[in-house]
């Protein structure tokens, strides 16, 4: 059968194939393609397109196609020359959204090549490596947020970019700008538009809820918005999910609501929920998955909490579809779970990946002590906080326990936005670093909160001020997402295909910069790899609210100055000297670092001293990215705007390189009283400063002066903001250099200076060697292969793949040229996978780790093996 779409003449076995969503969409991407790349003005067929089902194997034989891979999603597409010179394309799927990809890569070469981008005799097969690719965007101000909300045009561009990128998921997230709780914050809400969503966007019969000063009108404005976007998002192929992270209607009596909610009580706050939100899915059909914040920062106290969401799923349940409920994980516990276990309902676990922020591609071999250790405070209300504070405190920032090969709930990860707000990033390698990883344990995938997420949070939004640009050349208003279409096509491709080929970002690349494209690559690249690992190393809070390593709140190296912003979530001393990397077995704290320097016990884990080194090298690699674009001399906004943040990028590279020899320096002169130390601190901190510095100057005339996702002084402001506490941290040094002179003078023994530069690692040819599963309730063997000659003594750590536990060690005993040691079969009677790395040291040396962080930083540094009871890929 054959249907006309004006310049693509698409031919099918199967009818109802051209008007399954989203295979309308995506011919209309072919066709506007193919007009533009063939540039002509007739209604002739430029292209032919032949999709065929994936079992109809008599027409891939004749078509000289193999079957795609048997997995949704998958396909497979061919460009034939045909008698009149008129391509054609052929193409085979499992599903819609695999003939919708197959004829949007076509697309994007057309677009980004032009006709030489179908060559005959192409031919690409590809399959998802992630299931779950998604993008998440919230509604935080109505003052900044309002205006995309209810634009058309915003959404039409928008989501074609999402799904030209292969997400096959997108989250509009209601109510995630507040967290209810006990402390201030709950206490000093303001901006509280579709925060608690239901009053704005619905009538309930029975109830008497509304929103104060919003009319009929505007509320049934949200609605029809909303259902606009449900639908768009499916008409392009991916999940809508509706984020309901706020259940909260008072925040509490010190809250200044805009928009108070009027007719409600805790009586009837779950029956009220619960009708509105059967209705609101009955209105919108296309809504196929909710998210859920279920502890107290949701709005529900934990005791008892199982009431209320008892009620609010059996609404979903009873709506009588499958629906997903996606439960932010932090506090999910097994009262939970029995709530949710309803028929219709196809329950999943969400947990964060890197704490509240953005890291390297694998996931924490083990959390901070903070998370592992039961809160309590003076006057701690339990009935509001007990579940998470207490005995499920170390689900806050992880996967925690929920990744049980026997679990009857999936899991899904999501990457929150505390690391990198404003600035382009972009890295190739981390991204497909993020494809390889994102399935740990049979994990469904990754959600990432977009760039510029939370801007106007908390009431700091204003008419006008979502984008943060102040030049209007630079300033791209409701679309200010384009500048991170990069961004959103890395993190897409390469989760759908982590090993996908360079072109597919290069075309991209060369149609945005030009000749600048491979310049720009190369710095973005090499740049956009500092702040996850900063992020990593330097875990001086778990709260993206509290800690922006794009935009750093001071933290003081000197004794002198302990924090109080950090209070709350460092440990002491409350200086860099006492910050837990986010990984503390990977990597060393600057403190403990050093003790082991000084006893000579320096182990497998990175040091402050490496990473600063590997920062170097990222920023040197960068610089000449950067250097050979200003020669390349294009002038165009969004180089302009790249070349901005890149330079940001390098001084905090340099900065933090800097602020880490410099911690470490000044631990020595703490533990030591050697004044060189100290002198070296004074030194390499002040370069560190001036680097960051020279940020303000970098960006005078193109940033606002206060750049807003909240109130709180790591949420908002500008990098000149941060100046002043960076000076008197520095003076208090010179201060204590100047006392240390004197007491050295007047002493008669002289410190021994510490050697940290002779702190080089051997390098060895040992691979760590395991069967690919493991039987549960056997000693499972671990080998160290090829380590004769380079390996001296070598120690087994293993764990299971659950964040609660830690780890335990073997000593490896030699055997045939290598090492061998066994892990317990008491341990692997258990369900869960095992995660498992060797330190392998040569006398006289520090241990490695093996396997270990490659130099691109985008490897998984240890070992998962899964159990054959395990029924996973």
């Amino acid at each position: 059968m054959s249907h006309d779409r004006h310049h693509v003449d698409v031919r099918c076995a199967d009818p109802r194939t051209v008007d399954q969503a989203p295979v309308p969409w995506a011919l209309a991407q072919l066709n506007d393609a193919a007009r533009s790349a063939f540039g002509t003005g007739s209604d002739a067929a430029l292209l032919r397109v032949l999709l065929v089902s994936a079992d109809d194997h008599a027409t891939l034989r004749r078509e000289g196609l193999e079957s795609p891979p048997g997995v949704a999603e998958a396909f497979t597409f061919a460009v034939r020359p045909e008698q009149d010179g008129v391509p054609r394309i052929t193409a085979a799927a499992n599903d819609a959204r695999g003939y919708a990809y197959a004829l949007t890569e076509v697309a994007e070469r057309l677009r980004h090549e032009g006709v030489s981008g179908i060559a005959a005799g192409q031919v690409q097969t590809d399959r998802p490596a992630v299931p779950v690719r998604g993008i998440q965007r919230s509604f935080s101000s109505a003052h900044e947020d309002a205006p995309w909300f209810h634009d058309r045009g915003f959404w039409t561009a928008y989501l074609d970019h999402l799904a030209l990128q292969r997400f096959n998921r997108f989250q509009l997230a209601l109510g995630m700008q507040y967290n209810y709780g006990t402390g201030t914050e709950s206490r000093t809400a303001t901006d509280n538009y579709l925060c608690f969503p239901y009053p704005f966007l619905l009538d309930v019969p029975g109830y008497e809820v509304r929103a104060q000063g919003v009319t009929d009108a505007e509320r049934d404005r949200n609605l029809e918005s909303l259902a606009y976007i449900a639908k768009e998002t499916w008409r392009r192929g991916m999940t809508f999910q509706l984020g309901l992270w706020n259940h909260a209607y008072d925040f509490g009596h010190d809250s200044p609501h805009w928009y108070p909610i009027l007719g409600i009580s805790r009586q009837i706050h779950a029956s009220y929920s619960a009708a509105a939100l059967a209705k609101l899915l009955r209105l919108i059909p296309e809504i196929e998955g909710l998210t859920f914040r279920v502890h107290h920062e949701g709005g529900v106290h934990e005791e008892g909490h199982e009431h209320f969401w008892n009620e609010v799923f059996q609404a979903v349940s009873d709506v009588g579809r499958p629906i997903e409920v996606d439960m932010h994980a932090k506090g999910v516990d097994g009262a939970l779970l029995e709530a949710v276990d309803k028929p219709n309902i196809r329950p999943v676990i969400s947990a964060k990946y890197w704490a509240e922020h953005m890291g390297l591609p694998y996931h924490q071999a083990s959390i901070r002590e903070r998370e592992l250790t039961p809160l309590t405070w003076a006057g701690m209300d339990r009935s509001i906080t007990g579940v998470t504070n207490g005995e499920r405190r170390f689900t806050r920032y992880g996967y925690a326990d929920y990744l049980s090969e026997d679990r009857a709930v999936d899991v899904l990860f999501r990457m929150w936005p505390g690391t990198q707000k404003l600035l382009l990033w972009g890295d190739p390698d981390i991204a497909a670093g993020f494809g390889r990883y994102a399935t740990l344990g049979g994990s469904r995938g990754l959600e990432f909160c977009e760039p510029l997420y939370f801007k106007g949070r908390k009431g700091t939004g204003r008419p006008g001020g979502r984008d943060p640009y102040l030049r209007d050349d630079l300033r791209l208003d409701v679309h200010d997402w384009r500048k991170y279409r990069y961004t959103y096509l890395l993190w897409g491709r390469l989760l759908y295909n982590p090993d996908a080929h360079p072109d597919t970002w290069r075309r991209f690349l060369s149609s945005e910069y030009g000749v600048a494209a491979p310049h720009i690559e190369r710095a973005l690249s090499a740049l956009s790899k500092i702040l996850p690992l900063v992020t990593v190393v330097h875990g001086v809070s778990g709260a993206n609210n509290f800690y922006w390593p794009e935009m750093y709140v001071d933290l003081a190296i000197s004794y002198w100055k302990q924090a109080t912003h950090y209070a709350f979530d460092t440990a002491e001393p409350r200086t860099w000297e006492g910050v837990s990397p986010f990984d503390p077995t990977m990597f060393y704290a600057v403190g403990e670092f050093v003790d082991d320097l000084l006893s000579g016990q320096v182990s497998g884990k990175y040091t402050p001293v490496e990473v600063a080194a590997w920062i170097d090298s990222f920023v040197a690699d960068g610089e000449r990215g950067l250097t050979a674009t200003a020669e390349a001399g294009s002038q165009a906004p969004q180089t302009e705007r790249t070349l901005v943040d890149l330079r940001v990028l390098a001084e905090l590279g340099r900065f933090f390189a800097g602020k880490l020899r410099a911690a470490v320096d000044y631990a020595i002169f703490r533990r030591t009283a050697d004044p060189t130390a100290l002198e070296r601190a004074v030194e390499v901190l002040g370069e560190a400063h001036a680097a960051y510095a020279r940020i303000p100057s970098a960006v005078a005339g193109v940033y606002q002066d206060d750049m807003a996702f909240g109130v709180g002084v790591s949420e908002r402001g500008h990098w000149s903001d941060r100046l002043m506490a960076m000076r008197e941290d520095l003076h208090l040094l010179k201060l204590e250099l100047s006392q240390a002179r004197s007491a050295a003078s007047a002493s008669s023994t002289k410190a021994q200076p510490v050697p940290i530069a002779a702190l080089v690692r051997s390098s060895t040819r040992a691979r760590v060697e395991t069967a690919d599963r493991f039987e549960r309730g056997s000693a499972f063997p671990v080998r160290l292969r090829d380590a004769e000659g380079s390996v001296d003594r070598a120690t087994l750590h293993y764990r299971r793949l659950n964040q609660g536990e830690r780890f335990q060690t073997a000593e490896m005993r030699r055997c045939d040229g290598g090492f061998t040691a066994s892990i317990p079969a008491e341990y692997t009677a258990g369900s869960f996978p095992l995660v498992l790395f060797v330190e392998a040291q040569a006398a006289g040396d520090p241990p490695v780790i093996l396997p270990g962080l490659e130099p691109g930083l985008a490897n998984q540094p240890y070992i998962v093996v899964h159990s054959t009871s395990w029924k996973g890929a």
